[in-house]
Protein backbone atom coordinates (compact mmCIF):
# COMPACT_ATOMS: atom_id res chain seq x y z
CA UNK A 1 0.00 0.00 0.00
CA UNK A 2 3.20 2.28 0.62
CA UNK A 3 4.65 2.04 -2.69
CA UNK A 4 1.11 2.13 -4.28
CA UNK A 5 0.98 5.90 -2.40
CA UNK A 6 4.19 6.65 -2.88
CA UNK A 7 3.99 5.75 -6.63
CA UNK A 8 0.91 7.84 -6.71
CA UNK A 9 3.12 10.67 -5.83
CA UNK A 10 6.00 10.46 -7.86
CA UNK A 11 3.23 10.33 -11.48
CA UNK A 12 1.59 13.36 -9.38
CA UNK A 13 4.94 15.55 -9.06
CA UNK A 14 6.55 14.11 -12.58
CA UNK A 15 2.81 15.95 -14.52
CA UNK A 16 3.03 18.69 -12.17
CA UNK A 17 6.67 19.95 -13.31
CA UNK A 18 6.25 17.75 -17.07
CA UNK A 19 2.90 20.36 -17.76
CA UNK A 20 4.96 23.36 -16.52
CA UNK A 21 7.97 22.88 -18.45
CA UNK A 22 6.96 20.31 -21.18
CA UNK A 23 8.99 17.69 -19.86
CA UNK A 24 10.62 15.72 -16.69
CA UNK A 25 7.68 13.10 -16.40
CA UNK A 26 9.76 10.09 -18.42
CA UNK A 27 12.68 10.64 -16.07
CA UNK A 28 11.22 11.65 -13.10
CA UNK A 29 9.31 8.41 -12.95
CA UNK A 30 11.48 5.92 -14.02
CA UNK A 31 14.19 7.73 -11.45
CA UNK A 32 11.75 6.86 -8.79
CA UNK A 33 11.09 3.02 -10.20
CA UNK A 34 14.89 2.16 -10.42
CA UNK A 35 15.55 3.43 -6.87
CA UNK A 36 13.06 0.96 -5.38
CA UNK A 37 14.78 -2.02 -7.81
CA UNK A 38 12.40 -2.47 -10.83
CA UNK A 39 14.00 -3.09 -13.17
CA UNK A 40 15.13 -0.99 -16.51
CA UNK A 41 12.73 -2.83 -19.08
CA UNK A 42 9.82 -3.36 -16.28
CA UNK A 43 10.33 0.35 -15.23
CA UNK A 44 10.44 2.28 -18.53
CA UNK A 45 7.04 -0.31 -19.67
CA UNK A 46 5.38 0.97 -16.49
CA UNK A 47 5.98 4.78 -17.24
CA UNK A 48 4.78 4.32 -20.67
CA UNK A 49 2.10 2.89 -19.94
CA UNK A 50 0.63 5.15 -17.43
CA UNK A 51 1.55 7.65 -19.76
CA UNK A 52 -0.71 6.95 -22.44
CA UNK A 53 -3.31 8.76 -20.38
CA UNK A 54 -1.52 11.63 -19.47
CA UNK A 55 0.07 12.21 -22.95
CA UNK A 56 -3.47 12.08 -24.69
CA UNK A 57 -4.76 14.61 -21.97
CA UNK A 58 -2.03 16.83 -22.40
CA UNK A 59 -1.82 16.89 -26.38
CA UNK A 60 -5.67 17.21 -26.69
CA UNK A 61 -5.58 20.05 -24.27
CA UNK A 62 -2.87 21.90 -26.22
CA UNK A 63 -4.37 21.47 -29.64
CA UNK A 64 -8.20 23.20 -27.92
CA UNK A 65 -5.59 26.04 -27.09
CA UNK A 66 -3.87 25.93 -30.69
CA UNK A 67 -0.51 25.47 -29.28
CA UNK A 68 0.44 22.74 -32.01
CA UNK A 69 2.43 23.32 -35.30
CA UNK A 70 0.58 20.09 -36.48
CA UNK A 71 3.11 19.73 -40.00
CA UNK A 72 6.25 19.12 -37.16
CA UNK A 73 3.99 16.78 -35.28
CA UNK A 74 4.05 14.51 -38.03
CA UNK A 75 8.03 15.16 -38.35
CA UNK A 76 8.40 14.53 -34.92
CA UNK A 77 6.01 11.70 -34.25
CA UNK A 78 6.87 9.23 -37.30
CA UNK A 79 10.70 8.80 -36.56
CA UNK A 80 10.28 8.95 -32.68
CA UNK A 81 7.61 6.76 -33.52
CA UNK A 82 9.66 3.79 -35.03
CA UNK A 83 12.63 4.47 -33.25
CA UNK A 84 10.93 4.15 -29.64
CA UNK A 85 9.34 0.70 -30.62
CA UNK A 86 12.96 -0.35 -31.67
CA UNK A 87 13.93 0.88 -28.33
CA UNK A 88 11.42 -1.38 -26.92
CA UNK A 89 12.80 -4.22 -28.45
CA UNK A 90 15.92 -3.39 -27.37
CA UNK A 91 15.48 -3.20 -23.50
CA UNK A 92 13.14 -6.07 -23.43
CA UNK A 93 15.94 -8.52 -24.74
CA UNK A 94 18.76 -7.09 -22.72
CA UNK A 95 19.66 -8.57 -19.10
CA UNK A 96 18.33 -5.69 -16.64
CA UNK A 97 21.17 -5.85 -14.70
CA UNK A 98 23.44 -5.15 -16.96
CA UNK A 99 22.10 -2.03 -18.38
CA UNK A 100 20.81 -0.81 -15.11
CA UNK A 101 23.83 1.37 -14.36
CA UNK A 102 23.88 3.22 -18.01
CA UNK A 103 20.13 3.93 -17.94
CA UNK A 104 20.90 5.46 -14.38
CA UNK A 105 23.90 7.08 -15.90
CA UNK A 106 22.00 8.60 -18.66
CA UNK A 107 18.89 9.97 -16.42
CA UNK A 108 21.54 11.51 -14.23
CA UNK A 109 22.60 13.30 -17.02
CA UNK A 110 19.58 14.25 -18.51
CA UNK A 111 19.01 15.85 -15.27
CA UNK A 112 22.08 17.86 -15.00
CA UNK A 113 21.38 19.32 -18.63
CA UNK A 114 17.53 19.87 -17.38
CA UNK A 115 19.38 22.25 -14.55
CA UNK A 116 22.19 23.54 -17.03
CA UNK A 117 19.52 24.31 -19.76
CA UNK A 118 17.21 26.55 -17.13
CA UNK A 119 20.10 27.90 -14.63
CA UNK A 120 22.82 28.61 -17.32
CA UNK A 121 21.95 28.86 -20.90
CA UNK A 122 18.43 30.28 -20.33
CA UNK A 123 18.43 33.81 -21.26
CA UNK A 124 15.00 36.28 -20.08
CA UNK A 125 16.06 38.69 -22.02
CA UNK A 126 16.41 37.84 -25.31
CA UNK A 127 14.19 39.08 -28.02
CA UNK A 128 10.55 36.95 -27.81
CA UNK A 129 10.04 34.39 -30.75
CA UNK A 130 7.01 34.58 -32.77
CA UNK A 131 4.99 32.78 -35.11
CA UNK A 132 6.27 29.46 -37.05
CA UNK A 133 9.63 29.72 -39.75
CA UNK A 134 10.23 26.05 -41.40
CA UNK A 135 12.38 23.58 -40.00
CA UNK A 136 14.20 21.06 -41.49
CA UNK A 137 13.90 17.30 -42.11
CA UNK A 138 17.21 16.78 -41.86
CA UNK A 139 17.27 18.43 -38.87
CA UNK A 140 13.88 17.37 -37.18
CA UNK A 141 13.97 13.47 -38.64
CA UNK A 142 16.83 12.44 -36.87
CA UNK A 143 16.46 14.59 -34.12
CA UNK A 144 13.17 13.11 -33.37
CA UNK A 145 14.69 9.28 -34.06
CA UNK A 146 17.29 9.88 -31.17
CA UNK A 147 14.70 11.02 -29.01
CA UNK A 148 12.16 8.62 -29.30
CA UNK A 149 15.20 5.69 -28.98
CA UNK A 150 16.57 7.08 -25.81
CA UNK A 151 12.86 7.91 -24.30
CA UNK A 152 11.90 4.21 -24.80
CA UNK A 153 15.06 2.99 -23.30
CA UNK A 154 15.46 5.22 -20.57
CA UNK A 155 12.28 5.43 -19.29
CA UNK A 156 12.08 9.43 -20.47
CA UNK A 157 14.05 11.59 -22.99
CA UNK A 158 11.33 12.55 -24.96
CA UNK A 159 10.73 15.92 -23.82
CA UNK A 160 14.46 16.72 -22.60
CA UNK A 161 15.90 16.39 -25.73
CA UNK A 162 13.23 17.86 -28.16
CA UNK A 163 11.88 20.70 -25.90
CA UNK A 164 15.82 22.32 -25.49
CA UNK A 165 16.80 21.45 -29.38
CA UNK A 166 13.77 23.17 -30.63
CA UNK A 167 13.96 26.29 -28.21
CA UNK A 168 17.47 26.90 -29.65
CA UNK A 169 16.87 26.07 -32.90
CA UNK A 170 14.01 29.63 -32.48
CA UNK A 171 11.87 28.48 -35.25
CA UNK A 172 9.05 28.00 -33.67
CA UNK A 173 7.49 30.13 -30.40
CA UNK A 174 7.59 28.62 -27.05
CA UNK A 175 4.02 28.13 -26.61
CA UNK A 176 4.33 26.12 -30.26
CA UNK A 177 7.83 23.80 -28.96
CA UNK A 178 6.12 22.78 -25.70
CA UNK A 179 2.40 22.12 -27.19
CA UNK A 180 4.24 20.06 -30.56
CA UNK A 181 6.74 18.09 -28.07
CA UNK A 182 3.71 17.30 -26.13
CA UNK A 183 1.25 16.46 -28.38
CA UNK A 184 4.11 14.31 -30.95
CA UNK A 185 4.51 12.76 -27.09
CA UNK A 186 1.46 10.38 -27.42
CA UNK A 187 2.23 8.46 -30.45
CA UNK A 188 6.01 7.74 -29.25
CA UNK A 189 4.27 6.04 -25.94
CA UNK A 190 1.92 4.17 -27.80
CA UNK A 191 4.45 2.82 -30.11
CA UNK A 192 6.90 2.24 -27.27
CA UNK A 193 4.30 0.71 -25.29
CA UNK A 194 2.85 -1.40 -27.93
CA UNK A 195 6.45 -2.88 -28.29
CA UNK A 196 6.62 -3.31 -24.82
CA UNK A 197 3.16 -5.70 -24.81
CA UNK A 198 5.07 -7.84 -27.84
CA UNK A 199 8.41 -8.02 -26.20
CA UNK A 200 7.92 -8.31 -22.50
CA UNK A 201 6.10 -10.62 -20.26
CA UNK A 202 2.89 -9.23 -19.52
CA UNK A 203 2.29 -10.98 -16.02
CA UNK A 204 5.59 -9.20 -15.06
CA UNK A 205 4.00 -5.73 -15.62
CA UNK A 206 2.32 -4.62 -11.99
CA UNK A 207 -0.66 -2.79 -13.10
CA UNK A 208 -1.71 -0.92 -10.34
CA UNK A 209 1.19 0.40 -10.30
CA UNK A 210 0.60 1.63 -14.19
CA UNK A 211 -2.64 3.08 -12.95
CA UNK A 212 -0.78 4.74 -9.26
CA UNK A 213 1.40 6.44 -11.72
CA UNK A 214 -1.59 7.59 -14.21
CA UNK A 215 -4.16 8.45 -11.48
CA UNK A 216 -1.27 10.06 -10.01
CA UNK A 217 -0.59 12.45 -12.88
CA UNK A 218 -3.95 13.20 -14.19
CA UNK A 219 -4.58 14.98 -10.72
CA UNK A 220 -1.56 16.76 -11.22
CA UNK A 221 -2.39 18.00 -14.96
CA UNK A 222 -4.84 21.08 -14.05
CA UNK A 223 -2.89 22.35 -11.23
CA UNK A 224 0.36 22.57 -13.32
CA UNK A 225 -1.48 24.98 -15.88
CA UNK A 226 -1.75 27.58 -12.29
CA UNK A 227 1.18 26.35 -11.24
CA UNK A 228 3.11 27.48 -14.17
CA UNK A 229 1.61 30.96 -13.23
CA UNK A 230 2.78 30.88 -9.86
CA UNK A 231 6.32 29.73 -9.66
CA UNK A 232 8.98 30.75 -11.66
CA UNK A 233 10.04 27.96 -14.28
CA UNK A 234 13.39 28.25 -13.76
CA UNK A 235 12.92 26.63 -10.28
CA UNK A 236 10.58 24.22 -11.06
CA UNK A 237 13.33 22.87 -13.83
CA UNK A 238 16.23 23.00 -10.93
CA UNK A 239 13.14 20.90 -8.82
CA UNK A 240 12.59 17.74 -11.41
CA UNK A 241 16.43 17.98 -12.28
CA UNK A 242 17.20 17.46 -8.68
CA UNK A 243 15.10 15.43 -7.95
CA UNK A 244 16.22 13.05 -10.91
CA UNK A 245 20.21 13.69 -9.79
CA UNK A 246 19.24 12.56 -6.22
CA UNK A 247 17.47 9.17 -7.21
CA UNK A 248 19.89 8.43 -9.90
CA UNK A 249 23.49 8.86 -7.78
CA UNK A 250 21.52 7.15 -5.02
CA UNK A 251 21.01 3.93 -7.73
CA UNK A 252 24.56 4.00 -8.46
CA UNK A 253 25.94 4.55 -5.07
CA UNK A 254 24.15 1.58 -4.15
CA UNK A 255 25.45 -0.46 -6.78
CA UNK A 256 29.10 0.49 -6.56
CA UNK A 257 29.88 1.70 -2.85
CA UNK A 258 29.20 -0.46 0.02
CA UNK A 259 30.24 2.23 2.78
CA UNK A 260 26.79 3.01 4.23
CA UNK A 261 27.88 6.32 5.80
CA UNK A 262 29.29 7.64 1.98
CA UNK A 263 26.40 6.62 0.01
CA UNK A 264 24.89 8.90 3.07
CA UNK A 265 27.12 11.93 2.68
CA UNK A 266 27.08 12.05 -0.79
CA UNK A 267 22.79 12.34 -0.60
CA UNK A 268 23.04 14.88 2.35
CA UNK A 269 25.57 17.33 0.03
CA UNK A 270 23.13 16.50 -3.02
CA UNK A 271 19.77 17.37 -1.15
CA UNK A 272 21.82 20.82 0.61
CA UNK A 273 22.98 21.25 -2.87
CA UNK A 274 19.62 21.28 -4.52
CA UNK A 275 17.89 22.85 -2.18
CA UNK A 276 20.44 25.74 -2.16
CA UNK A 277 19.84 26.27 -5.82
CA UNK A 278 15.91 25.80 -5.69
CA UNK A 279 16.38 28.93 -2.90
CA UNK A 280 18.71 31.30 -4.63
CA UNK A 281 17.20 30.59 -8.29
CA UNK A 282 13.55 31.61 -6.93
CA UNK A 283 15.14 34.76 -4.76
CA UNK A 284 16.71 35.70 -8.24
CA UNK A 285 13.30 35.95 -10.24
CA UNK A 286 11.49 37.01 -7.19
CA UNK A 287 14.26 40.23 -7.32
CA UNK A 288 13.88 40.11 -10.98
CA UNK A 289 10.15 40.26 -10.98
CA UNK A 290 10.52 43.49 -8.80
CA UNK A 291 12.82 45.18 -10.47
CA UNK A 292 10.60 44.68 -13.37
CA UNK A 293 7.40 45.98 -11.69
CA UNK A 294 9.42 48.98 -10.90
Amino acid sequence: MNKIIIFALAGFLAELVDGSLGMGYGASSASVLLTFGVAPAIASATVHFAEILTTAAAGTSHLKFKNVHKPSVLKLAIPGSIAAFIGAFFLSNINGDFIKPFISIFLLSLGIYIIYQFLFKNKPDEPKITGVKKISNFVLVPQAAVAGLLDSIGGGGWGPVNTPMLLSSKKLEPRYVVGTVSASEFFVTIASSIGFLIFLDWSSINWILVLSLSLGGIVAAPISAWLVKSLPVSVLAIGVGGLIIFTNVSSLASLYINNAHIIWSIKIVIILSWLSLVLVTFYKSKFKKLNTST
